[in-house]
């Protein structure tokens, strides 16, 4: 293999891997050697060399491949001496890993991860679940005086947390191209902290974090009980916000709800503006599936796909956008290939297993979320001790549903409303199918939350 097979592969990459995420992992590759079939790599790093090998170590081995060099392998290799480089590699990877460099006297290696450019807010259908949390995203995305910091948004899997994020990052590279802006996951901050405290690199470590003007980290609940990356992670944040940096951060559930994560850092963080994305609701499930279909009709002129079927899914499918967008995939790929319009009955027919693992399976968390929300309590007290009735009322409503809707043992719905006996839910139960026939009002609320979380 030469150097002009490898400018080949390069190429191709740019345009599998998108611009930002080229100029981030693949552009600070240089071609070494290849010998007995192991095609090695100078990187300035260990970090950058570990994750091209992880996430694009196949992409590039497969081109060689094509291309006709003989490769088995690949290795990444950090030089002993600083290698000569041109002004294009001398300047810090902007885009995907973060937004740009200020100047080469700065710390010149930031640990982000790469940017999915399909995930901007062109691209983000809002709507009543997730309105609030895209306006705060805007917020922030378009600078000025820092208003909310942390950020906290939280979410179930797959209602456009990471999409957010992402978008968010897109906005200040197009608006503030001057800012040091790292996005990353909390494991890959727990990666590059363990690997400063092996190499004995803390200070690099701390310099390195400290000195950006965005940090963004995704699934901070995965700190949560690794002691020493709290520590960090805690000194980290009082750092940045000390100095007016924004901090935008994401997780499954709220704050006070993260076990194992200290109290001092669960205070940190609900210290900005804390923001909930609700399950979608239909209208929003129909609304990105139809933003979709135009969007794949720009490319496919000749796609047809029934109304119906979209209302069909919209209704059918409400696990998770992840799982709504790969149903629609599965019929855009059934339609070319068949080159027929997709009707409700071949819908059926092609989403029919993911059909069967989408029936509705409600959690005692989305009941007692649902509820709180519903009567206007908070989580915490929907969990938490206090008795009095306007409180005590929705728990025990919430309590009813979990037993009715959910193949959950009365021991384990005890345990999530805060540990409660198993008695306590069974005399909730039956308090409110007593109340039910005298309360008009409460027989409404309970079906009304009923169709909500059937929905």
């Amino acid at each position: 293999m030469t150097n002009e097979t490898w400018g080949q592969v390069r190429n191709i990459l740019r345009s599998e891997v998108g611009q930002n995420n080229y100029r981030t992992w693949i552009e600070p590759l240089e071609f070494a050697q290849v010998e007995e079939g192991v095609a090695t790599f100078l990187v300035p790093t260990n970090f950058i060399g570990n994750w091209v090998e992880r996430n694009f170590g196949d992409k590039i081995l497969r081109q060689m491949i094509a291309l006709g060099a003989r490769v088995s392998r690949l290795s990444f290799v950090v030089p002993q001496t600083p290698r000569a480089v041109d002004a294009a590699d001398a300047a810090e990877p902007a885009g995907a890993a973060h937004v740009s460099a200020k100047a080469q006297s700065e710390p010149a290696e930031l640990p982000g991860a790469p940017l999915d450019p399909r995930l901007t807010f062109d691209s983000f259908v809002v709507g009543k679940p997730n309105q609030l949390a895209y306006a705060a995203a805007r917020r922030v995305a378009e600078g000025g005086p820092v208003t909310f910091n942390p950020l906290f948004l939280y979410g179930g899997v797959g209602l456009g947390k990471t999409h957010l994020m992402h978008a968010i990052a897109h906005e200040m590279q197009a608006r503030r191209p001057d800012l040091r802006v790292v996005y990353l996951s909390a494991e890959q901050f727990m990666y590059r902290f363990v690997q400063a405290l092996r190499e004995k690199q803390m200070m690099d470590f701390k310099h390195m974090f400290r000195s950006v003007d965005v940090l963004m980290v995704d699934d901070v609940q995965f700190i949560a009980g690794k002691d020493s990356t709290q520590e960090e992670f805690f000194h980290t944040f009082n750092a940045l916000v000390d100095q007016n940096k924004q901090i935008i951060l994401s997780a499954d559930r709220a704050p006070g709800e993260i076990k194992d994560l200290e109290d001092r850092i669960k205070s940190r963080l609900q210290s900005g503006l804390v923001v909930d994305l609700h399950p979608t609701d239909y209208e929003l499930r129909l609304g990105i599936l139809q933003a979709k279909v135009a969007r794949y009709r720009e490319q496919y002129p000749e796609l047809v796909i029934a109304d119906d079927v979209l209302e069909f899914i919209a209704h059918r499918i409400n696990t998770n956008v992840r799982v709504l967008e790969g149903a629609l995939m599965r019929l855009f790929a059934f339609a070319s290939l068949v080159g027929q319009e997709i009707s409700l009955e071949k819908a059926q027919d092609a989403l029919s297993d993911i059909l069967r693992a989408s029936d509705r399976k409600v959690t005692v968390e989305e009941i007692q979320r649902k509820v709180a929300e519903h009567f206007n309590i908070r989580m915490s007290d929907m969990i938490g001790p206090k008795r009095q009735r306007s409180i005590a009322r929705p728990r025990q409503v919430a309590m009813y549903l979990a037993k009715a809707m959910t193949t959950r043992s009365l021991p384990d719905i005890g345990r999530r409303f805060g540990g409660r006996d198993h008695t306590t839910v069974m005399h909730g139960v039956r308090r409110i199918d007593e109340l039910k026939v005298s309360d008009a009002q409460l027989a409404e609320d309970i079906e009304i939350l009923r169709r909500a979380l059937e929905e």
